[in-house]
């Protein structure tokens, strides 16, 4: 599987974002994924994750009620919404996808059980 997100950028507080990022490769609905991002600086953190088929979700207290993840295994596609963005969501956000375990309830927050990664986007929130 090969991963590509698109969709950073800068962005005022208070506006919102839409990365997205796109699969290439079969079996996506094989995927759990998952939204990373690392400031400068600061470790990688999970920023939300989503299971399988895309009914369970599961985010970092940081951002819940502003970011929702969602996926499109039609469109092998993943999305992060991110809405009431703040100063400190600067970062780049990875996407990345995970194949450990067959069930399909499972959301994963670890990094080290994701084994694709995509290349990054800059998201840049000015105050």
């Amino acid at each position: 599987v090969q991963l590509a997100e698109s969709g950073g950028g800068l962005v005022q507080a208070g506006a919102s974002l839409r990365p997205t990022c796109a699969a290439s490769g079969r079996s996506f609905s094989n995927y759990y994924l998952g939204w990373f991002r690392q400031a400068p600086g600061k470790e990688r953190e999970s920023v939300a994750a989503i299971n399988r088929i895309g009914c369970i979700t599961n985010y970092a207290d940081s951002v819940k009620g502003r970011f929702t993840i969602s996926r499109d295994n039609a469109k092998n596609t993943v999305y992060l919404q991110m809405n009431s963005l703040k100063p400190e969501d600067t970062a780049v956000y990875y996407c990345a996808a995970g194949n450990y375990g067959s069930a399909w309830y499972s959301t994963e927050t670890r990094g080290a059980l994701y084994d694709y990664w995509g290349q990054g986007t800059q998201v840049t929130v000015s105050s």
